[in-house]
């Protein structure tokens, strides 16, 4: 399954054409951003899931929540596995209005065991400038489970992390401001490549005119700023909306845990010949003791001894593939690979050693 997985994904890259992207999908405009919101609650109603006693921070912070209600239970008082104190952690928008939602994550900061079926209680999300922007609150949703009882254990993904679809609400407006500098609005590209960028500003100029952007490096490219009484936000969506065809690097990405190879069709490799093989090593033992029956084991020092066998076995098979190629892709060097029968691990191994011998004119990225 991994192997034609693999291969699939080779065929698409190969039949893939290069095609005209909106420049809105290569970057952004300077001031344009997320911002990241954080936070830590107590999530309750867990079935003995939570944090254990020993875990001072969550007997203190229940107590504080109780508080809130004029129930004053001291510290050392506070006993119950069925609440887990909690990280939270959101990404706001570069716009949001009051009572827009968001989306919450929650993750375990005690012992908890499991959060599945707990309810997140009502805490502020402050930013990086200490100002609270959102207040988040809601059932949790954990896509997993563990299940312990008497030394078993059950347990799928990760049960001590969730999330909270919508449980955000914001209680502050924010607006991300996009700022000319110098006359010029930034636009900034999501993947440093200089012939993107020229494509971009050569593109700009042929609707908005001549010397209407340039590029500043392989990031940034200079779009000159609006007039005065123009509408900057369908400035930005005019310039957005343009087409160009983006450059794409040669890479070559190997996942080595699940046998995947993925490569543009276009990536080139130079002649080469290819001669792989398996050697097989293997070790085996074997333990007899040595036990004359007519010695008296009354005395201690006398025991039996053992003797170690060992064979060492090597079989060094022919090889199971011998072949060369002229310059080709990679997509055409898998597929024949494929049709010798070299599993995809040997594949991976192949790409490997080509790209020692600098045969393969792209970079190897091995996850």
């Amino acid at each position: 399954m991994r192997k034609l997985l693999g291969l699939l994904l080779l065929a698409w890259s190969a039949c893939a054409t290069a095609q005209d992207v909106r420049i809105k999908e290569l970057g952004r405009f300077y001031g344009w951003r997320d911002n990241m919101l954080v936070g830590y609650g107590l999530v309750t109603g867990l079935a003995g899931s939570g944090d254990s006693p020993r875990s001072r921070a969550t007997r203190q912070a229940l107590s504080n929540a109780m508080s809130q209600f004029d129930l004053n239970v001291p510290l050392d008082q506070v006993n119950s596995r069925n609440v887990a104190i909690v990280m939270i952690s959101a990404r706001l928008p570069p716009t949001a209005n009051p009572g827009d939602k968001i989306d919450i994550n929650v993750s375990s900061m005690g012992d908890a065991r499991s959060l599945t079926g707990g309810t997140l209680m009502m805490t502020s999300l402050v930013g990086p400038d200490k100002k609270i922007y959102a207040l988040a609150q809601g059932p949790v949703s954990v896509g997993g489970y563990r299940y312990d009882a008497n030394g078993n254990l059950q347990q799928k993904n990760h049960p001590t992390a969730g999330m909270v679809p919508d449980g955000g609400t914001i209680e502050v407006p924010v607006q991300a401001e996009v700022k000319p500098h110098n006359g010029y609005l930034r636009f900034v590209l999501k993947e440093s490549d200089a012939i993107t960028a020229e494509r971009i500003a050569a593109r700009i100029n042929e609707v908005l005119g001549s010397g209407a952007a340039y590029s500043v490096d392989a990031k940034t490219v200079n779009v000159i700023a609006p007039g005065s009484g123009s509408s900057l936000n369908q400035y930005l969506a005019k310039v957005e909306a343009l087409e160009v065809q983006p450059d794409r690097a040669a890479r070559v990405v190997v996942n080595e845990r699940t046998g995947t190879v993925v490569a543009g069709g276009d990536v080139q490799i130079s002649s080469v010949s290819v001669s792989q093989g398996d050697i097989k090593v293997s070790v085996k033992t074997e333990y007899s003791a040595s036990q004359p029956g007519f010695v008296s084991f009354t005395s201690p020092e006398i025991r039996s001894l053992v003797i170690g066998n060992t064979t060492l076995e090597v079989d060094e098979s022919d090889p199971n593939v011998v072949a060369t190629f002229g310059s080709t892709t990679v997509t055409d060097l898998v597929q024949t690979l494929a049709k010798l029968k070299v599993s995809t691990r040997d594949t991976i191994a192949i790409l490997q050693a080509i790209k020692a011998a600098g045969a393969l004119h792209a970079d190897l990225i091995i996850q």
